[in-house]
């Protein structure tokens, strides 16, 4: 029964509950947001074996490694067919000594090694996808020592059901003895973050696809409806932030940082919103090629452990006064982290009171800037700062 595609939550009554016991060869996956690298932002179909092994190299050498980057993830086109037993067959031309070998070497390099597929009959490349497949392709995956898989959501049958879609490739995944995440991407079309966490997904697309640039829909293609700016996918996000936690998390889609279309002030700001959503860290830029300002943003040891903050407590806004916002979120050790953002045109002054982080007024706390590394003091009842246009001031404050 589990082996059967599922067109309707109806008739997959029976298949679903019996994905939702969780096997043991899942538990304790990402207990704190994945973080690591994905293809398809900066490379989309232009992937190859050279590009993957220098990513890894890169990922090394730019100290991404050392702050906590783990994930190195082939996405879409580097399948071409199956073979007569219907196994999936990689790129001779781009991959020439298959996946396998990939895989090899990106943990000799210490890191994990991650793939794409797709729940429908064809990937949004019009790649083979893993409809028909998923016990088979999972066989494969375990067998490459695939650490991660994104499973992506294009070309799926009419009424196919998306919970009973993600069950079943769990089921799969866990099936073949290998401990492997799953990132259900998905866009949030069919709600994942209901029944997500219980048919074993370790993340899910909460949005639509994110562009490079600060704000603003646009379509991709005519008709072809639609790209989000980083700050519509910041909001998209962010009122869901009860369903996040260990284990299962809210994906606001794949980093930007680095790929030229905002400043570097923006990319700050998109970088410690992401943090502060505990969402995925999944860097999309070309890391053979960071510029210093780059690479200390991606890198930002004080701002990455609030993403990893164990208590595993997604941020969210508890202000807003037109252009002036501010976020916060609630850290293991009692603290708060604190995110003053202006998207306005002008400089601003951005104040944060104590009651709107759950603090009382009376109290004195620390507060710390994490971008300038430094502690600016005491404060009592609230904590208040000048913030660019565009710009952010990330603190962390401690009682």
């Amino acid at each position: 029964m589990r082996k059967l595609l599922c067109l309707s939550a109806t008739l997959c009554s029976l298949f679903t509950a019996v994905s939702l016991a969780q096997s043991d060869t899942s538990k304790g996956l990402a207990l704190t947001p994945p973080m690591g690298w994905n293809t398809w932002n900066k490379f989309g179909c232009n992937v190859s074996d050279e590009l993957v092994r220098g990513m890894a190299d890169a990922m090394v050498k730019s100290g991404m490694k050392d702050a906590g980057y783990q994930y190195v993830v082939i996405d879409d086109c580097w399948q071409v067919s199956r073979d007569a037993q219907g196994n999936i067959v990689p790129d001779p031309k781009r991959f020439p000594n298959g996946i396998k070998a990939v895989a090899d070497y990106v943990h000799s390099q210490g890191l994990k090694f991650g793939i794409y597929s797709d729940a429908g009959a064809l990937t949004c490349e019009k790649r083979p996808a893993g409809l028909g497949h998923e016990y088979q392709d999972a066989r494969t995956y375990a067998a490459w020592d695939v650490d991660y898989l994104k499973y992506d959501w294009c070309n799926t049958l009419p009424g196919q059901d998306a919970r009973a879609s993600y069950a079943n490739i769990r089921q799969a995944l866990d099936s073949s003895g290998r401990s492997i995440v799953l990132s259900i991407c998905e866009w949030g079309k069919n709600q994942p973050w209901l029944w997500g966490k219980e048919v074993g997904g370790n993340l899910w697309r909460t949005t639509g696809d994110i562009q490079d640039r600060w704000a603003g829909q646009k379509e991709w293609s005519p008709g072809n409806c639609c790209s989000n700016g980083m700050l519509d996918i910041a909001d998209q996000n962010e009122p869901l932030y009860s369903y996040a936690g260990p284990g299962h998390w809210n994906d606001p889609d794949m980093l930007e940082v680095g790929n030229g279309g905002m400043t570097t002030t923006e990319y700050r700001s998109h970088f410690s919103l992401w943090a502060l959503m505990a969402a995925p860290l999944i860097a999309g830029n070309d890391l053979r090629s960071m510029t210093p300002e780059i690479r200390d943003i991606l890198t930002n040891k004080e701002v990455i452990a609030i993403d990893q903050d164990p208590l595993g407590r997604q941020g969210r806004r508890v202000a807003k006064d037109g252009d002036l916002e501010v976020w916060a979120k609630p850290l293991k050790d009692g603290g708060r982290a604190v995110i003053l953002l202006n998207r306005g045109s002008s400089s601003r002054e951005i104040a944060v009171n104590w009651e709107q982080i759950g603090y009382p007024g009376h109290l004195s706390a620390s507060v710390r800037d994490l971008w300038s590394h430094k502690d600016l003091g005491k404060f009592t009842g609230k904590f208040s700062a000048p913030v660019e246009s565009h710009a952010v001031v990330m603190v962390t404050v401690r009682p």
